[in-house]
């Protein structure tokens, strides 16, 4: 829960920047939409914070109803989180919109406990009821990825609400650059682990996409047939080298659907996006 407060604590600074530049450059319309977002996020992190809060107190309180140190009594198997929270872990790891078969596989190879692809299929219909009948109840809400064409709802594709607008729209090279941009996260990961140690499905999945990224594998003589070989500084560079190619030119059309999506969606919209009907109609608007 701390590393999510860190990460909306370090969105708010990167929107109270973003602000100060639209300032000096007299840009009040997009002043305003910051302000907007800033608020959202500060929301979110207030309701954060209270949740941490209200369960360290549990905890404090469980701690003392029991009179002993928590170190002279038996473990107790730690109760698996809620679907939704295990869905936000992983999306928090990969930074970019996922298909609930990927979220389930990475959930395997990094956190504890199984995540069936199955628990996922009404989970966005469940957030946008939700936030529909309370907007801004939760700190966060795990909602579709926005098409940059028509900014409806991307099929089987998560998102979190607290991500900056931009990096919720999916474009057309957007799938190949989520993929390289993953497999630098996912690396990542790895590296802060125990390489030699690492779990099956954690090597398992490093290798498929070191399999699908041109020179991210060793040569075949400098491989062992101890398990799948994974090199991960190769595989970095091999992720990185591509995802130049590509990043420009996506990231260009991401910000220009975000600036149309601000202009014609309100604020349930820019979550979950339009229907296909308004927005096919509005895509022609500036």
């Amino acid at each position: 829960m701390h590393e999510h407060l860190d990460a909306l604590e370090q969105r708010m600074q990167q929107l109270q920047q973003a602000m100060r530049r639209a300032q000096l450059a007299r840009d009040n319309g997009q002043v305003k939409q910051l302000r907007d977002d800033l608020r959202r996020v500060q929301r979110a992190w207030d309701a954060l914070f209270e949740q941490a809060e209200d369960t360290e107190e549990a905890a404090a309180r469980e701690e003392t109803s029991r009179g002993t140190p928590a170190h002279s009594t038996p473990a107790e198997p730690a109760t698996p989180l809620p679907a939704r929270e295990q869905v936000h872990q992983v999306l928090t790891l990969l930074a970019v919109p996922a298909a609930p078969k990927l979220i389930s596989t990475v959930h395997e190879a990094f956190f504890a406990g199984a995540l069936a692809p199955s628990r996922l299929t009404s989970l966005r219909r469940d957030e946008e009821r939700s936030y529909r009948s309370a907007p801004g109840a939760r700190p966060y809400y795990l909602c579709p990825a926005l098409t940059s064409d028509l900014l409806s709802p991307a099929r089987g594709l998560l998102t979190v609400s607290t991500w900056p607008l931009e990096q919720r729209i999916v474009g057309p090279l957007s799938a190949r650059v989520h993929f390289l941009t993953s497999a630098l996260n996912i690396a990542d990961a790895a590296e802060r682990l125990d390489t030699d140690t690492l779990p099956l499905a954690a090597r398992q999945l490093l290798t498929r996409y070191a399999q699908n990224i041109p020179g991210a594998q060793p040569p075949i003589q400098q491989r062992t047939t101890v398990g799948p070989p994974i090199d991960l500084p190769l595989l970095r560079r091999a992720a990185q080298d591509e995802l130049t190619l590509h990043t420009d030119t996506d990231t260009t059309t991401r910000t220009e659907a975000a600036q149309r999506a601000r202009y014609q969606l309100d604020d349930a919209g820019l979550l979950f996006g339009g229907s296909f009907q308004s927005a096919r109609r509005l895509r022609s608007v500036p």
